[in-house]
């Protein structure tokens, strides 16, 4: 056996002091403070968008007893089914539906973010995965840790959001255009918003069971929601894999620590990588934050082209704002129904059920 050279570093220790003196370190990251930022951002958007839907809700509620505020499209971002099915009929014939067209735009808009950028969506605007992030983090300041479900467990478990995905994909492909629009001008779907709203505020015992579960596992498990039942995060994710971004490694300027494995928080391997492309990955940098030498780990297109954080925001930034902004301007944006039907419909919300 060839002996070792003296020159060759033995320890991960070693090897960074080697890297030390031929790469320069890191300067200071502001990946994370930008992606707080978008965050926080979207969720006080989301919070002021329900604040109004609940104002114009009380309104027909009670008749009018209560002041005024219009609807907000915005809501729309919460009827991932309803944006499905718009989405399709979007697609087949050309024009988008008059019955919630703000969760077809929306969707659109998400798709195409994965699309450029990743899975970004995820951890950088969904509020629910803020919430879950946030969750996880606080589990591991209680108990001192996350906890990581064997491979043998987690593997089978992430196909479930796949199959809730599929279901989802099955029904509403085997829906014509027709079809999708007479059921968005049904009762139910004209009012699906205010049912979902009403879900949450009249929460059975079960569903308060289901929810209080899914809290506590997601302090113990990171992202529990998101990396084990999210049928929206299976479908961003899939369309993520055709993204050009990538998550890079080089080997050369890599000292092997792992901080970038042990911060990635869908818990891939980056650290045995060159590239990432797995559907988990969101994008979130987190894994480029911690990396401690320049140039090792970076976001970047082909041909090795870096893409700094401040890019990745601009350019979700610009494909969010671009395509909302679009459709408010050619009239695609808002549901227009008249008075008389919230009057009548919005107080019987819980009468209708699913045709």
């Amino acid at each position: 056996m060839a002996a070792v050279s003296e020159s060759t570093p033995r320890t991960a220790g070693e090897r960074e002091s080697q890297a030390a003196r031929r790469t320069r370190r890191r300067g200071t990251d502001y990946s994370q403070w930008l992606r707080r930022t978008f965050q926080w951002t979207f969720m006080l958007l989301n919070l002021w968008i329900g604040a109004e839907f609940y104002l114009f809700v009380r309104y027909w509620e009670t008749a009018g007893a209560t002041p005024y505020v219009p609807r907000p499209a915005g809501v729309e971002g919460w009827l991932p089914i309803a944006g499905l099915m718009n989405l399709k009929a979007w697609i087949v014939t050309g024009r988008i539906p008059a019955v919630h067209p703000a969760a077809a735009v929306l969707l659109a808009a998400f798709l195409l973010i994965s699309l450029l950028f990743r899975k970004s969506f995820c951890s950088w605007l969904c509020p629910i995965g803020t919430v879950s992030e946030y969750l996880w983090r606080a589990g591991r300041k209680i108990f001192g840790r996350n906890f990581v479900v064997p491979r043998a467990v987690d593997i089978p478990l992430r196909g479930l959001k796949y199959l809730l995905l599929g279901f989802f994909l099955w029904a509403i492909g085997g829906m014509s255009a027709a079809a999708i629009e007479a059921f968005m001008e049904s009762p139910y779907g004209l009012i699906a918003d205010v049912k979902m709203l009403n879900f949450f505020r009249y929460l059975s015992a079960t569903a308060a069971i289901v929810l209080g579960v899914l809290v506590i596992l997601s302090l113990l498990v990171q992202n529990f929601w998101c990396r084990y039942l999210c049928p929206y995060g299976a479908l961003v994710g899939l369309v993520s894999l055709l993204s050009p971004l990538r998550i890079r490694r080089d080997p050369v300027t890599c000292i092997d620590c792992a901080k970038c494995a042990k911060a990635c928080p869908a818990w891939l391997p980056v650290d045995r990588l060159l590239q990432v492309r797995s559907a988990e990955c969101t994008g979130c940098l987190e894994c480029i934050a911690v990396c401690p030498v320049a140039g090792a780990l970076e976001l970047s297109a082909p041909r090795r082209l870096r893409v700094p954080a401040w890019v990745l925001a601009a350019g979700i930034a610009i494909v969010f704002l671009g395509l909302t902004g679009w459709a408010q301007f050619s009239g695609h944006w808002r549901t227009d129904l008249p008075a008389k039907v919230y009057l009548d419909l919005v107080p019987r919300a819980d009468q209708f059920r699913h045709p």
